[in-house]
């Protein structure tokens, strides 16, 4: 879709995570970010609003690790449009002022954690509409999918985890959840960020590879 970011210019690998927020979607998966830091590996954490509301003191913790960049996952976790359209089971917004809701409720909480305001959003379940994609660069961040999808919504196993990251190559953007200690996620990591890292990828913030004059 024209001006959604689906890979990145450059060699770098860009590992994205998402924490979606909600009932279901607030936990934090603190084996995966141990990884990561372990690792010395860096990502880019895309925040909902409500997981923010409901982590305080851990969002600080990693608003404070340069090894992450914080970006913009929306107030309520909808699909982005102005038609109402739904995917998989989520309403989305129905309206350009909705747009501008969710896009600036996540904005808003991320400046007043972060102090800066954000660069990149990525809609709830990552749909979004040519309108609201326009409406979002309006407002001052790109739309950010992905080419690679790295656990399925925290539903993989870690072998399916490992062997969805064999498909990164130069300038992927990988999706995957830090929102749902327990899954697969961060053994699926373990296993498969040092072979890679010892084949020679390389990984970095979406700031790093997106963003020259940062």
């Amino acid at each position: 879709m024209k001006g959604v970011v689906l890979r990145a210019p450059g060699s770098a690998v860009a590992l994205t995570f998402d924490a979606c927020g909600g009932a279901s979607g607030s936990g934090f998966d603190a084996d995966l970010i141990g990884v990561l830091r372990r690792l010395e590996v860096p990502a880019t954490l895309f925040l909902n609003a409500r997981w923010i509301d409901a982590n305080p003191g851990i969002d600080r913790d990693l608003a404070g690790d340069p090894l992450f960049e914080l970006a913009n996952h929306g107030a309520l976790h909808k699909p982005l449009s102005i038609r109402g359209l739904a995917a998989y089971g989520i309403p989305g917004t129905a309206s350009v002022g909705e747009v501008y809701d969710e896009v600036m409720g996540g904005h808003n909480r991320l400046v007043d954690l972060t102090g800066s305001p954000p660069l990149w959003f990525r809609s709830g379940t990552a749909h979004v509409d040519e309108v609201s994609v326009e409406v979002t660069e309006e407002l001052g961040q790109r739309v950010v999918n992905f080419d690679v999808n790295a656990d399925a919504g925290a539903t993989f196993t870690p072998a399916q985890v490992a062997a969805a990251m064999r498909a990164v190559r130069e300038g992927s953007i990988c999706i995957g959840h830090f929102n749902r200690p327990g899954s697969g996620t961060a053994a699926g990591m373990a296993q498969v960020l040092p072979a890679l890292l010892d084949e020679g990828v390389t990984f970095a913030r979406l700031r790093d590879s997106l963003v020259t004059d940062a």
